[in-house]
């Protein structure tokens, strides 16, 4: 029998942002990943809310670590609200699979809460890691009563794993001492992305006549759900603005969502003749997107992190951000590595695209920058992260 730590996650369903981490945290000796998935979903080309297209991804999430999908109806759940995933699976699995500490990943499904009962219940350890911050809009009555609530809960805690600044300012807020929060930063794979980033002349030349993007002309790129907290009409209209100035530049619309047949209307309208839908690009073509551009533009608001900025900067180029987003103190350097912006702020935005779009020394520096940031926020950082917390715990090996 092996001697390593048995941590279980808890996920609502495979994700590519997670599973190569757990992957990469399997390799320790010391650490045995099992998933305990509710649903298949990402696996059986399920309609995605956000893209409002079926999504199968291209890259494996099963690899690498053990996973366990919870009983027969995991292959007809369907993430959605909170009692979508109920699973009342994961109570005999925590009770009796032997694990010596449990991982919740948020509090969004009455699955979640079975599994805290079911450890408490057995005297086994839970950790939390959510992607909440104090940034995020919430009515009133709605963040008082959830706030409220999750104080109390979170006293049934044995740790919790920051994924940011401002999510370890948001476990503080809620009365979570600092000895009981531990650095597991988001992540993505940054060795797949970097390696598929990096990219000859030849080949960036090629990624861009694929797409249709010019040779001699700077491409900002915006990669993510066509959402109106994201605010992805704001990047039409400050190209707009670039194109009074009588700026070159070309913008690349990359992804799906609710707004895509308005943001055509509304590049039509414009009489914009610089902007280019891509439509969605998986994860393995992904990297090469980045690379092939030289800015990247995320101005959402009200956004947990942004995965996708770590993406983008393994590519090594200049990423302009709203200050809501969550990624952006531990990420971000203003002028460093990027540019900020205000959400909902079209001036804002065309400002900070100006400067990088006339400037393609400071766009060098810049992503420069952001790939040696990146570099150093790692899964190698998480690993040391969770061998802290289960140290703490008096459970480590």
């Amino acid at each position: 029998m092996s001697d390593a730590f048995r941590l279980a996650v808890i996920n609502s369903h495979p994700i590519q942002y997670f599973a190569p981490l757990y992957a990469y945290l399997s390799r320790d000796a010391e650490l045995e990943i099992t998933a305990l998935y509710c649903s298949n979903f990402s696996l059986r080309n399920g309609l995605d809310p956000g893209f409002k297209q079926a999504v199968t991804w291209d890259v494996d999430l099963l690899s690498g670590y053990s996973s366990v999908f919870l009983g027969e109806k995991a292959k007809q759940r369907v993430p959605s609200g909170f009692w979508s995933l109920v699973c009342p699976e994961i109570w005999r699995e925590i009770r009796r699979g032997g694990y010596d500490a449990v991982w919740l990943h948020g509090y969004n499904y009455a699955a979640f809460v079975l599994a805290l009962i079911a450890a408490k219940s057995k005297g086994i350890p839970v950790f939390m890691r959510s992607e909440t911050h104090l940034g995020l809009k919430r009515s009133g009555w709605k963040r008082w009563l959830r706030d409220t609530a999750l104080s109390i809960a979170y006293r049934y805690f044995d740790g919790f794993f920051a994924i940011g600044t401002a999510n370890r300012s948001y476990y503080r807020a809620l009365g979570v001492p600092d000895k009981k929060i531990f650095d597991v930063p988001y992540t993505v794979d940054n060795d797949r992305f970097i390696a598929a980033a990096t990219l000859t002349q030849e080949q960036r030349t090629e990624t861009r006549k694929k797409y249709g993007l010019p040779l001699d002309s700077p491409v900002v790129l915006y990669a993510s759900k066509f959402m109106r907290r994201k605010h992805p009409d704001d990047v039409v209209r400050a190209m707009a603005s670039l194109r009074d100035k009588g700026l070159s530049a070309v913008l690349f619309l990359v992804g799906n969502g609710e707004m895509g047949y308005e943001l055509q209307e509304l590049v039509s309208s414009l009489d914009l003749h610089n902007v280019i839908f891509g439509g969605f690009v998986n994860q393995s073509e992904l990297p090469k997107v980045y690379a092939a551009s030289d800015i990247f533009v995320l101005p959402a608001e009200d956004e947990p992190w942004g995965l996708i900025v770590n993406e983008v900067m393994c590519a090594g180029i200049p990423v302009v951000v709203s200050e809501e987003v969550g990624c952006v103190p531990d990420l971000v350097k203003d002028n460093v590595n990027g540019c900020h912006m205000k959400a909902g702020d079209v001036a804002s935005l065309s400002t900070v695209l100006e400067k990088l779009v006339t400037d393609s020394a400071l766009r060098r520096d810049m992503g420069e920058a952001s790939l040696a940031i990146i570099r150093n926020w790692s899964y190698e950082q998480c690993r040391l992260g969770i061998s802290a917390a289960l140290h703490h715990s008096g459970r480590g090996r």
